[in-house]
Order: structure tokens, then C-alpha cells, then sequence
């Protein structure tokens, strides 16, 4: 196994919540594993709540826009 991937990341509650809040769990579910892991991981490793928050607002947009993965052009297949 390499260690370039991170480790399985945990969803924190308040996470969870606001893609509830905001009817996104459905278009989160949908992405690929490895693009909900390294979502979690970006936003834990912050270390600033500001920019906890910062990067799940980021996430929530283009979850809401469907076309973007980290600044990147994506598309489901």
C-alpha cells in the first residue's frame, strides 16, 4: 500500500449537518470515494476553525455546481 493516500477520514457531525442543511448529502454520496476522503481530509487538517469552515463552504459549492472537484474540472460518468 502507498502512503501517498490519506487515511480513511471520519465525518465530523457538523459536517454532516450543514450537507443536510443544505439538501447536498445525495450529490456528496455520489462522488467517488476517493474525492468524499480527500474532502474530509482537507477540511480536518485544517487547523483554524475559520478555515475549517472556509473549506467546507468551498466543498458545498461545487457539490451544489456538480462540475468541480478541488479547483478541478469534474464530471460524473
Amino acid at each position: 500500500m502507498s502512503g501517498l493516500k490519506p487515511p480513511l477520514q471520519a465525518m465530523p457531525d457538523w459536517v454532516r449537518s450543514a450537507l443536510n442543511e443544505r439538501g447536498l448529502m445525495r450529490a456528496y454520496d455520489a462522488r467517488p470515494a476517493y474525492q468524499r476522503n480527500d474532502y474530509l481530509w482537507w477540511i480536518n487538517s485544517a487547523k483554524r476553525d475559520e478555515t475549517k469552515r472556509r473549506r467546507l463552504d468551498r466543498m458545498l459549492a461545487e457539490l451544489e455546481a456538480g462540475g468541480g472537484y478541488m479547483s478541478m474540472a469534474w464530471r460524473p460518468r
